[in-house]
């Protein structure tokens, strides 16, 4: 079965797509094609996006899913009246807050993802400035880190760290454990003073032959034997330096950053 799906926003759609798409994973068995269509802002936009939906109903034999989350009240009923099941996300929860909190809405495009938030802003992007600054080892000074990643080269510490400077606005830096690090089998003396800083990652010996042999076929960087060595000598360093460490072989990204932050006690708001 396939159907195709809106997401339709009078901003950017994040938000229409993220909680969309939630919802659709509940769902196997069914192929859905995403189609995005952000900043429907005026009723010009708001008609072509109808056109689209009934072009996509007519194709495929089957009304299409539109999750929208246009505040537009005016905008909201034209694309209800287009031939497929309209979710407005808003609207099932903003009358019970105003109920709750007494007071109406502010209806106001953007809020969520846009620049409404200066500081919030701001910190965002000095966060990802500094994840890029001090990614792989470069710059080892972290006493304005919130976090440093450790592990063996290619155990996802840098998009960890990106995704934690874009959506918790999180400044962390990362480090790679080389082997001259692994033989010694004690913490580099340049993140011992970090200690309390350190997270590391790890990931299965042959999942990471096969990220590597990727990017380095058939070198000894990519060596089934050496990455085994290199994941085992790194778990056992982290046990016995006593860093908190987790797996990434099976754990996103969104859920290796939703777990640090636990374990860390950092205590930041999903942008």
């Amino acid at each position: 079965m396939q159907r195709t799906v809106f997401f339709i926003s009078d901003g950017t759609g994040i938000t229409a797509e993220t909680l969309g798409h939630s919802l659709l994973t509940q769902f196997e068995g069914v192929e859905f094609k995403q189609v995005r269509i952000p900043f429907v802002d005026n009723e010009e936009k708001a008609r072509a996006a109808v056109r689209q939906i009934e072009q996509a109903a007519e194709r495929d034999g089957e009304r299409a899913i539109v999750f929208n989350t246009v505040v537009n009240p005016e905008l909201c009923s034209l694309l209800a009246t287009s031939r497929g099941l309209v979710l407005d996300l808003f609207a099932a929860f903003l009358a019970p807050l105003e109920a709750e909190l007494n007071t109406k809405r502010t209806p106001k495009v953007g809020r969520a993802h846009g620049m409404s938030g200066e500081k919030n802003y701001d910190a965002r992007i000095h966060a990802m400035n500094y994840a890029l600054a001090h990614d792989d080892g470069v710059a080892p000074e972290y006493d304005e880190a919130d976090v440093v990643l450790v592990g063996v080269s290619r155990s996802g510490k840098t998009p960890t760290c990106l995704y934690l400077a874009l959506h918790y606005g999180v400044s962390a830096g990362n480090y790679p454990l080389t082997e001259e690090d692994l033989e010694k089998m004690r913490l580099p003396d340049s993140l011992r003073p970090w200690r309390g800083k350190l997270f590391g990652l790890s990931i299965d010996p042959e999942r990471l032959h096969q990220i590597r042999q990727a990017r380095r076929p058939n070198s000894r960087y990519a060596d089934i034997r050496q990455c085994r060595r290199e994941v085992a000598e790194a778990e056992a360093l982290f046990e016995k330096e006593g860093v908190r460490w987790l797996s990434t072989t099976h754990t996103s990204i969104e859920e290796i950053a939703s777990k640090m932050l636990q374990l860390l006690g950092i205590e930041r708001h999903f942008y």
